[in-house]
């Protein structure tokens, strides 16, 4: 299997790192599918591609609701019978606040979105590469410096980081009778426009404020490549890919 004829699905491929994922495996030959909430934006990060957006499926999905990732796998099934990659990516925070502070609701759409809809998208790539012929695959999760350690008054996605951890060792284990490999990718500062605030100030462990270092997003695109042009007998278990100068090392 070759990239220039491997199918991908990519959530939250509508901004960010998702859109900087999807750019690169497009023009890299894959066939991707872009998922997420928003159409528009999913149209926006096919037609960056240029002359390879012809490789682009767009398929607007909530990951958070199992019946809205069905029916994104059977798209997947209708339009290419198979899957090779799924980057599961799509995540949302939570207001900055004491965790007495944090709505109940406002927790449940965290947890709802970044580890539900993990689960959801991964439980299905997992049948679909259990059933394929050749059969296997790779899913690939973003677990985030905070699957390591927490930023203040960020419980819920914290909490949701750490638990794709053990997401990922469990698809790991239980992918292996199946050519299955999972790997996580925890990224520190990519340059989006969600990290743009890192620039002006951020709070830091002993809640003074500070700007921090930010690197570009296509290092992380570039890492994507790298992880998935493994055979399936190999597998990046975990990697780190952050800002060199971001405090998180030692003790800032």
């Amino acid at each position: 299997m070759t990239m220039q004829n491997k199918i991908a699905l990519v959530t939250g491929a509508g901004a960010g790192i998702g859109r900087a994922v999807s750019l690169a495996l497009l023009q890299n030959g894959y066939r991707v599918v872009l998922a997420g909430r928003n159409r528009d934006t999913l149209q926006e990060t096919v037609e960056l591609a240029g002359s390879d957006s012809s490789y682009g499926l767009v398929v607007p999905t909530d990951v958070s609701d199992p019946a809205s990732v069905n029916a994104l796998f059977d798209a997947i099934k209708e339009n290419f019978g198979r899957l090779d990659l799924l980057f599961n990516n799509a995540g949302i925070g939570a207001p900055p606040v004491p965790p007495d502070e944090l709505a109940v609701d406002l927790w449940q759409n965290v947890v709802n979105t970044n580890l539900n809809g993990s689960f959801y998208c991964a439980r299905a790539a997992f049948g679909m590469m259990r059933e394929q012929r050749p059969m296997g695959g790779r899913i690939i999760n973003n677990g985030s410096i905070s699957a390591h350690v927490p930023r203040p008054y960020s419980i819920a996605y914290t909490t949701t980081k750490h638990a794709i951890t053990g997401l990922t060792k469990c698809l790991s284990l239980d992918g292996r009778a199946y050519d299955i490999a999972c790997g996580q990718i925890d990224i520190g500062n990519a340059e989006t426009p969600m990290t743009s605030r890192m620039k002006k100030g951020v709070p830091q462990a002993d809640l003074t404020m500070a700007s921090e270092p930010l690197m570009n997003v296509e290092n992380v695109a570039s890492a994507i490549l790298y992880m998935d042009s493994l055979t399936l007998e190999a597998n990046v278990q975990f990697m780190t890919i952050m800002a060199t100068k971001m405090p998180f090392i030692g003790r800032g």
